[in-house]
């Protein structure tokens, strides 16, 4: 088949990697537009667009997924379906071309976890299975009728790091099954909801915050579920200072504890926040303006007051 891949990140390299070896035929492939970032403020390269460069495919960038220059340029191309994977929003304009359909794959078994943070979000509410969904597009966020699913178990000690290194290529796998599938039947299930469903919305600075009354198991699974990026956090009052410290792994410890909620203990070179469950002992943090270490290497230059407490 011919086909039209729309992505951005490297979730998304898998896939069109994948696309790229088979018998398939890619006619153009579709990414963001290059972004200033770093102190520099350098035009960065989506990791899609490296890939389609690195091997001559067919590159289009359009500001504005409306326009009618773009849209009649991928009418052009004449593709028999789209595959997007991280991308945008499409408009139906865009999503409607492909006689075959526009498909999306999502990192959830839908419709748990719609969303633009499914990786995360899976760890954060610490389930014990995910997966990847493959589904037409439709008007709506991710509820279009589904095509195939694959199943995965999640490890009690995940994080949204080591889950995104396995969904990507199970995901890229499920892309090609889908591909023979549609050119067989096209048969897609409807979504149902059962209430249960939790969302996976984008990540903010006011949802990445550790809140110190949620439960213990809570702020654990929130910490590795945002490990490597884009990192919980907390404020911490030492002294006259005030710190926004990034947490990239801890260990709670759930027991009895009769202790202020809140505050810092040092020991043995440890750094431990009571809760009320219990505590939690930070393992690896990172300071403003400073690397990421471990909580042993932080204690060996940089001293926390008595007293010092969450915010």
């Amino acid at each position: 088949m011919k086909i039209v891949f729309m992505g951005t990140p490297l979730f998304a390299v898998y896939a069109l990697e994948a696309i790229y070896q088979s018998e398939h035929e890619i006619v153009g492939v579709v990414t963001s537009v290059d972004k200033p970032a770093g102190r520099g403020k350098q035009l960065r390269q989506s990791e899609v667009k490296k890939f389609a460069t690195k091997n001559e495919l067919n590159l289009l960038q359009p500001l504005n997924l409306k326009e009618e220059v773009f849209i009649n340029d991928l009418k052009k191309l004449k593709a028999d379906v789209f595959v997007i994977v991280a991308f945008r929003m499409l408009p139906k304009t865009v999503w409607n071309i492909p006689p075959m359909g526009t498909f999306n794959l999502h990192a959830s078994l839908l419709p748990n976890f719609r969303g633009a943070a499914p990786i995360n979000w899976a760890i954060i509410h610490n389930v014990k299975t995910t997966g990847v969904t493959t589904f037409f597009i439709d008007d709506e966020i991710d509820t279009g009728a589904v095509l195939l699913k694959q199943t995965i178990s999640i490890e009690e000690n995940e994080t949204a790091g080591s889950l995104h290194d396995k969904l990507a290529p199970l995901g890229a796998k499920l892309i090609l099954k889908t591909l023979n599938h549609i050119m067989v039947d096209r048969i897609a299930v409807p979504q149902k909801l059962l209430g249960s469903e939790k969302e996976a919305p984008k990540l903010t600075k006011e949802n990445t915050k550790i809140k110190w009354e949620k439960p213990l198991l809570f702020i654990d699974g929130l910490i590795r579920g945002l490990n490597p990026f884009p990192t919980a956090w907390i404020e911490i009052q030492n002294g006259e200072e005030q710190l926004k410290i990034k947490i990239f792994k801890a260990t709670p410890e759930i027991k009895n504890n009769t202790h202020k909620i809140g505050v810092l203990e040092i020991k043995d070179k440890k750094i431990r926040i009571t809760h009320s469950e219990g505590f939690l002992t930070i393992d690896e943090l990172q300071l403003p303006n400073k690397k990421k270490m471990n909580a042993r290497a932080l204690l060996n230059g940089y001293k926390f007051k008595k007293g010092s407490k969450v915010l």
